[in-house]
């Protein structure tokens, strides 16, 4: 019984292996038709951008390859792109997929030649800014001496010369910006859109007639992470170019934030210019600070006058983290140079016409701040 057993089985394990047999030989003959009627086939998957912005695949004489793999400009150029829209990217970027996008930029300044991720040897941390005319170049350079390698140095030009800094070291690996006849609030709006300083902790807006005897950079930028300070500048010294109390230096503390006025110019101990208070001389911001400043900057209002008061809006409180650095403390030199870049008109000089739009332009900025507050106010009530 055993042996009519397996005899039964063989018949049917013969048949099996034949279908194997013919199957694996009808394969091989259609991949080969395939294989010649399409030499080449492309495909392409496209996935929600969530997932994955596209995959371009070919399949090219047997081998698979990727968008990344061909690098030729006309096949790159002849790719199809998938379609995507993407609402959550900055305005305007809505069709580029995601990973594509920058949205911010910096000030580094990059070579020409070698690999993009080894250009720089050390990033700056901090911007400094001086608008500035030559005449004061032996000035400045004493100045820049006192920011260390963490700082990068910008300078806007508004008498046009530029290329007769490099007789200093640090001018050229500096970055020179010039139009002339403008103010540094000008340049400010222009240049220093927080989307390009965002890679910058700090950014410092000064004027070029300060003297730094007793001002160390890397001291001061300590002293105002320690105290929590987001908007904020050196103290002064109280016998030079002095106008407002608050940024007087005291000599028995590193740093204050408010102060005693005249009688009846401060209605509440902590508001300007009794407290949440620097002038736009000399400025340092945080680089959250900045951006809710720079916003507050008028295209047409050049000299910023005004502004130093209105500076509490971007922070809160604004009594906390607005002060003055008396330990790290500068000189206000008073040197005009500005005014010179004026016109003399209707027999006034040059000086008188800019002192003229300055208080000007302070009083049109009361007004707009003003008038979008009621306005805004208005649009709530009616909300």
């Amino acid at each position: 019984m055993g042996t009519m057993h397996r005899s039964g089985l063989a018949p049917r394990r013969t048949n099996e292996n034949a279908k194997v047999i013919i199957t694996t030989i009808l394969g091989i003959v259609f991949g080969t038709f395939i294989g010649i009627s399409l030499p080449s086939l492309s495909f392409k998957i496209n996935l929600p951008s969530a997932l994955i912005s596209s995959l371009d695949v070919a399949l090219s004489d047997g081998k698979l390859l990727s968008a990344r793999d061909d690098k030729s400009p006309e096949h790159f150029g002849s790719r199809k792109f998938p379609q995507i829209y993407v609402p959550t990217n900055p305005r305007g970027a809505e069709l580029l997929p995601p990973g594509i996008v920058v949205a911010k930029t910096d000030l580094y300044l990059r070579r020409l030649w070698g690999e993009p991720n080894e250009d720089l040897k050390k990033k700056p941390k901090y911007l400094v800014t001086f608008t500035v005319g030559f005449e004061q170049r032996n000035h400045i350079n004493t100045v820049v001496k006192k920011f260390s390698e963490d700082f990068q140095i910008l300078l806007f030009h508004y008498d046009g010369r530029t290329t007769e800094w490099d007789q200093f070291e640090w001018s050229k690996s500096a970055i020179h910006i010039s139009t002339r006849k403008q103010t540094k609030w000008w340049y400010a709006k222009r240049f220093l859109h927080p989307d390009v300083v965002s890679a910058y902790e700090y950014i410092f807006i000064w004027d070029e007639d300060l003297g730094v005897e007793h001002f160390n950079a890397d001291k001061y930028i300590q002293l105002v992470k320690k105290h929590g300070l987001e908007i904020s500048q050196p103290g002064l010294e109280p016998n030079n170019g002095l106008t407002w109390e608050m940024t007087k230096r005291r000599g028995d503390r590193e740093v204050h934030k408010d102060t005693k006025e005249k009688a009846g110019w401060c209605s509440d101990p902590h508001l300007p210019p009794c407290a949440a208070f620097v002038e736009i001389m000399a400025p340092v911001f945080s680089r959250e600070a900045w951006r809710c400043v720079w916003h507050m900057i008028q295209n047409d209002l050049v000299h910023g006058w005004g502004l130093d008061f209105a500076l509490r809006r971007c922070v809160e409180p604004a009594h906390e983290k607005i002060g003055v650095v008396d330990s790290q403390w500068i000189i206000h030199k008073v040197i005009p140079s500005l005014g010179s870049q004026g016109k003399s008109e209707n027999g006034k000089a040059p000086w008188q016409g800019v002192r003229e739009r300055c208080k000007k332009e302070w009083t049109m900025f009361q007004n707009r701040l003003a008038d979008a507050d009621k306005e805004y106010l208005g649009r709530m009530v009616k909300g």
